[in-house]
């Protein structure tokens, strides 16, 4: 009898140490392979699990009234957005910046347009957040220093000329770009003309101009262009900085009444998704061209 108990003690033991190891191994199978997938030739990188788990914002009153909408212009640049979307939701939760992070993913066959994205990202953004991040998929900020909090005195241009890896001319507003969402209806959100890479953010800067909204950037900052880690390879993802017909004068013009208030575009469905334990919803979006006004959309 003695020895029967014996053996029954040690077939629980086993079967208890084998379901710590198997669940052990779900963990690790879940955080590092569960996002792996191959897009085209191209194999997607394992993302590693958040170091630490960030408490719960909902209730803690030191994380301050406001939530950021932050908005990420985007399509088929897999490899930086499982890089980028863990990244920003640790970097913010570590500052205690309520947020949630949307990728606006174009479908259409026309060719990019950053900032009607964006335009779809503000409108699609909900009620529970009142302020906006215009940011790059591929710029990583690698200062806890730089402010991410709501904007109130006005825009804050987080990759200023002085910091931004790239672009250092004075009247550069792009990268990363924080609104309030009263400044950015004041502005009419951004122009709608611009497909293909480049030119709006400068045209959007002259909105701020005619909306007598004075532009804030960092100060403090001794990082230098050290500043943000840019992710972008454009040895093998070049941008289409292709200048078609009329859109040659085009791009330096101001557009006047186009925006908010002109965007057409059609969402093709919603998705929650999480990567490597960091939410995000993606909104897959058409937008819609007309080719008397913008017949550069598309792409010859």
């Amino acid at each position: 009898i003695f020895l029967s108990r014996k053996c029954t003690v040690w077939k629980l033991f086993g079967l208890c140490m084998l379901f710590v190891l198997g669940s052990l191994l779900w963990v690790q199978l879940t955080c590092s392979g569960g996002m792996s997938q191959t897009v085209g030739s191209s194999h997607l990188p394992h993302q590693p699990c958040p170091v630490e788990r960030q408490s719960s914002s909902a209730d803690d009153p030191s994380w301050g009234p406001h939530k950021m909408a932050l908005i990420v212009p985007f399509r088929e640049r897999f490899e930086e957005l499982l890089v980028f979307v863990p990244y920003m939701h640790a970097f913010l939760n570590k500052k205690k910046i309520r947020h949630k992070i949307f990728i606006v993913n174009q479908l259409d066959h026309f060719r990019f347009n950053r900032a009607s994205l964006i335009n779809v990202g503000f409108m699609e953004s909900g009620n529970d957040t009142d302020y906006i991040a215009m940011h790059d998929v591929d710029l990583l900020p690698q200062n806890e220093d730089l402010d991410y909090g709501f904007p109130k005195e006005g825009p804050f241009h987080v990759a200023s000329p002085e910091l931004h890896p790239l672009y250092h001319y004075k009247t550069y507003v792009g990268g990363i770009l924080l609104l309030s969402k009263k400044h950015y209806q004041l502005c009419n959100g951004m122009s709608n003309r611009f497909w293909g890479w480049g030119r709006e953010d400068d045209e959007f800067f002259r909105r701020l101009k005619t909306a007598d909204l004075k532009l804030f950037r960092p100060t403090g900052i001794t990082t230098g262009t050290k500043t943000f880690r840019h992710i972008h390879d454009p040895g093998w993802r070049k941008r289409d900085q292709k200048r078609i017909a009329a859109q040659k004068q085009e791009q330096f013009k101001v557009d006047p009444e186009g925006g908010l208030t002109n965007l057409r575009y059609k969402v093709e469905s919603r998705q929650e998704v999480t990567i490597s334990g960091a939410p995000c919803t993606v909104i897959n979006t058409f937008l819609e061209c007309d080719l008397s006004l913008t017949p550069w959309c598309q792409s010859s």
